[in-house]
């Protein structure tokens, strides 16, 4: 099982589920770097479920414990590791589907790939509790290209059929992307804020679920870094948003739209702003030909309804192959989006590092 990430930055996810802990292993840091872990908690905390009927009620602190990397405060260079110990599991709602595949999750390939090997119990390595010592990833490599003034940050685009407002892919500033982060429901609109509530919770009252979109940008990044092909900075942020497990979809930029507008109308002219060259709309989400050009980086990540629902649904037993109806137990996110978005942001830190890293020039 391949649940490491190979680049500048360089890490390792472990653990499962209903396991006794899952954590994370970081190397290629630089030495020396300030890491406050009262801000690594808040971050953690943003990911963590609330109390409001928007997410699951799985209680987990995710305190996470740094067992090397880390000296008086600073990266010592060498692998950062860190866990964090499950708390709250319920693994007894699993032992009647232990081998019924339920729609829409990993059940039956992950039987497949790992014949039978794998942990089920709450979808053990394929679960969105991974996500955690992602954002604890995350949160180091935010903090770390803080102290090179790039900021990122991330909100709701959408939940179901309530837009609320998108950023503005020019003139987005540090001081707005901070913002929404302390926001307890992350929509830079309240009006949006309360529309969302309203659809999840009623998704919830009818044992059902919603999917969204999370935008994300980055502010500050340099000029000039990427690579064209297979190593661009699409690719990268791709491969690791596409980490968290309920992502479907990925768009940079004008995204999907540039299909119905002429060239003309997608093209970004070119000027000077200050001394420095940009273009006078971003369309491009900051990024030509693998490289930043300078704009702010920006995309969206599209996420599907939370597959675990109280409905009955039809399925099989895929050991014995009978026909099964199933009733799925357990404490579920009516939609992941809220929780997601420090995930998303996560891996817009550890790609923009990554590439940073490998430019060392920059």
């Amino acid at each position: 099982m391949s649940s490491a990430f190979h680049g500048g930055v360089q890490f390792s996810l472990f653990g499962e589920s209903h396991g006794k802990g899952i954590g994370v292993v970081i190397d290629n840091l630089p030495a020396g770097e300030e890491i406050d872990l009262e801000k690594i908690a808040e971050f953690m905390a943003r990911r963590a479920p609330k109390k409001d009927g928007t997410s699951t009620m799985r209680s987990e602190k995710d305190i996470p414990e740094i067992l090397s990397g880390l000296f008086e405060g600073k990266t010592t260079g060498t692998p950062l590791a860190a866990v964090i110990m499950n708390t709250d599991q319920h693994s007894s709602d699993y032992g009647n589907i232990s081998h019924i595949a339920r729609p829409a999750h990993a059940d039956y390939t992950g039987f497949l790939r790992y014949n039978g090997a794998n942990d089920p119990r709450g979808g053990g390595h394929f679960s969105g509790r991974i996500t955690a010592p992602l954002c604890f990833a995350g949160a180091v490599c935010g903090q770390i290209l803080s102290h090179r003034n790039i900021t990122t940050g991330a909100h709701i685009r959408s939940i179901k059929n309530v837009q609320d407002e998108a950023f503005d892919p020019v003139n987005i500033t540090a001081k707005q992307l901070d913002a929404v982060k302390s926001r307890p429901f992350p929509t830079l609109s309240e009006k949006a804020e309360q529309e969302m509530r309203e659809v999840i919770n009623s998704a919830r009252e009818n044992l059902d679920s919603v999917g969204g979109i999370v935008e994300c940008a980055a502010v500050g990044f340099p000029a000039g870094v990427g690579s064209p092909m297979l190593d661009g900075l699409e690719n990268i942020i791709s491969r690791l948003v596409f980490a968290i497990p309920a992502v479907k979809g990925i768009e940079f930029g004008n995204g999907f739209s540039c299909a119905d507008i002429f060239g003309s109308e997608n093209n970004d002219e070119f000027t000077v702003n200050n001394g420095k060259i940009a273009t006078v709309t971003n369309n491009h989400g900051g990024i030509l030909g693998g490289i930043s050009s300078g704009m702010p980086i920006i995309f969206r990540a599209a996420f599907k309804p939370t597959p675990s629902i109280s409905r009955p649904q039809k399925s099989v037993d895929f050991k014995t192959l009978t026909p099964e109806e199933l009733v799925i137990k357990g404490r579920h996110d009516p939609c992941v989006v809220p929780r997601a978005v420090p995930c998303v942001e996560s891996a817009m830190n550890i790609a923009l590092l990554s590439a940073l890293l490998e430019q060392p020039k920059i």
